[in-house]
């Protein structure tokens, strides 16, 4: 019984962890798939490390917004979904999405890091597939 009891409890926390890590990127997914760069850098830190199409930067949250916008109106977005969320040894959380935009595909990874309370985007990329 004490067995089922401690099963039934990893159970739960495994659960909970499952379901709480992907919701920090929530904000994230649902800017992205809105194409809404304004949106997408209340998420981000200060600075932040950018790669598109394989020019990395660092940018400030004022670059970081005319930068995406930018993107975005060469690349609309037509279906962004995050395929896997993890996290290091570190304890770093990541997300590896699929960006879609007419005949183009893109990865997409995601690193943010907890700043205080919130978790914040430090790392963005997308790169072409």
């Amino acid at each position: 019984m004490r067995r089922l009891a401690t099963i039934g409890i990893l159970w739960v926390v495994a659960a909970t962890a499952g379901v709480a890590q992907p919701e920090i990127f929530n904000p994230v997914r649902d800017a992205i798939k809105s194409n809404d760069a304004t949106a997408l850098v209340k998420s981000f830190a200060v600075s932040v490390d950018i790669n598109l199409e394989g020019n990395i930067n660092t940018y400030s949250k004022a670059q970081s917004e005319f930068l995406l916008k930018d993107f975005f109106k060469k690349h609309p977005v037509t279906d962004f979904t995050i395929v896997h969320t993890g996290s290091s040894k570190g304890g770093l959380q990541f997300a590896i999405g699929r960006y879609l935009s007419a005949n183009e595909s893109y990865n997409v990874l995601i690193r943010v890091r907890q700043v205080g309370e919130p978790y914040l985007v430090h790392e963005i990329s997308f790169v072409k597939e």
